[in-house]
């Protein structure tokens, strides 16, 4: 499947928050890593971190007092950083009464406020 086209869902929300992975690679070695979340769904999350991590990597995204599981879908380079597409394990969805990231934005508010701005014209 296309990288860019791997959407696990239609309602993301764009959010900017730092998160803590860790999860083991292939040798068994242990890793954390500080990364940003982009965006986020009930089954799926975008990361931004600065060196790959391989699909199919199984993963921990702690917040807080709390944690999400999941497995890393695609990674690619983009500019700056790799992004990373996370499809959350089964059972572990996330909502805002679970977790509220400090900056979250609908972009569907956007396009309504933006409607709402041109009738007033």
């Amino acid at each position: 499947m296309n990288e860019t086209l791997d959407r696990r869902g239609p309602d993301r929300l764009l959010c900017a928050e730092l998160v803590e992975l860790t999860w083991v690679d292939s040798k068994g070695h242990h890793h954390r890593r500080v990364a940003n979340l982009e965006d986020i769904s009930l089954s799926g999350v975008c990361l931004q971190v600065e060196s790959p991590i391989l699909t199919g990597t199984p993963l921990s995204i702690s917040y807080g007092d709390g944690e999400l599981i999941g497995t890393v879908r695609y990674c690619r380079f983009e500019g700056m950083g790799y992004f990373l597409g996370v499809e959350l394990a089964e059972g572990c969805r996330w909502s805002t009464q679970h977790y509220r990231p400090e900056h979250l934005l609908d972009p569907a508010d956007l396009v309504e406020s933006t409607v709402q701005r041109k009738r007033a014209l």
